[in-house]
């Protein structure tokens, strides 16, 4: 296996494309979101934040399995911060998940607005959505002009 297969899967480039479209409209201070992949490898929207929230890999890799095992949304609470994940899927593409992070909020709190967040769960994976559907078509145009240039070269 080459080792740079998971740096331009399409998967991570999509997980990438999603962070920055998100991220750049996502607020600062208060929560902070994560995306993370199939990998581990995760993207916060804000990294000085998420640092001090000091929730670590295993805690990730735990809240990624539970999701996986069918737990979603999926609620957690580590000290005085609610953990809010569901998946990142689109269509053709199991991305991984999403984690919303926001502190000196109460599960409770987390539970009387889950249908907000996961709301904003959904929005994040109708953006991943688009975002490859625009890059399907893309492609597929750049397929069609590249026929085109060697139809043109072959007839003339």
């Amino acid at each position: 296996m080459d080792m740079y297969d998971n740096l331009f899967s399409q998967g991570c480039l999509l997980n990438e494309q999603v962070a920055r479209q998100i991220f750049e409209t996502f607020p600062d201070g208060g929560a902070v979101m994560v995306i993370v992949d199939r990998e581990g490898h995760y993207w916060p929207s804000d990294s000085d934040a998420f640092a001090k929230l000091n929730i670590n890999e295993t805690t990730i890799n735990d809240i990624c399995e539970k999701i996986d095992d069918g737990v979603e949304p999926l609620i957690t609470q580590i000290d005085e911060i609610s953990l809010i994940s569901g998946q990142l899927v689109t269509d053709r593409t199991n991305c991984g998940y999403v984690i919303i992070a926001i502190p000196q909020h109460s599960p409770e709190k987390a539970m009387a607005n889950i249908d907000l967040l996961e709301i904003i769960l959904n929005q994040v994976s109708l953006i991943a959505k688009l975002i490859e559907k625009n890059n399907m078509l893309y492609e597929l145009q750049m397929k069609n002009q590249n026929n085109l240039c060697t139809a043109n070269v072959s007839l003339n």
